[in-house]
């Protein structure tokens, strides 16, 4: 496996590696209908493309394909961190976090009920837990901090 930086033309792949992953790895803690609100299929690539370009943004590449990703931004909030549902458990996204968290002081994240205990096994905190409103469904995460 190595991590590069993101290019624009990772976009679409990120988008439907979010999409699978939310929907396989992310079934265990939310209903169907919260998956569907979290990552309902579309997302504006546009709009991704210029967040993950004004964020420090990671891929990672195992058998020559995406394999995870991770975006943070200026103030230090890991905004997104998804591993392929084929390559989970295999240390891409403790190498993602690596390379997002260095050069900072301290980092927060919203994680989810299913990446909670992995963030807590980096030495994050539980600031709160909340209830976040997507498409109209709500979906528990943590506000967690390192």
């Amino acid at each position: 496996m190595f991590i590069r930086n993101y290019k624009s033309s990772d976009c679409e792949q990120l988008a439907e590696l979010f999409y699978q992953t939310v929907h396989t790895v992310n079934a265990t803690d939310y209903s169907a209908k919260q998956l569907y609100a979290w990552a309902p299929g579309t997302v504006d690539l546009s709009e991704w493309n210029a967040s993950f370009l004004r964020h420090k943004t990671f891929v990672a590449i195992q058998d020559g394909i995406i394999a995870g990703f991770g975006d943070i931004d200026e103030t230090g909030y890991l905004d997104r961190l998804f591993v392929h549902r084929d390559y989970q458990g295999q240390g891409i996204a403790s190498a993602l976090c690596d390379e997002l968290e260095n050069g900072f002081a301290q980092v927060t994240t919203q994680a989810s009920i299913t990446a909670k205990s992995f963030f807590l096994d980096r030495g994050y905190k539980v600031i709160r837990k909340q209830q976040v409103e997507k498409n109209g469904i709500l979906l528990t995460n943590y506000v967690m901090q390192k």
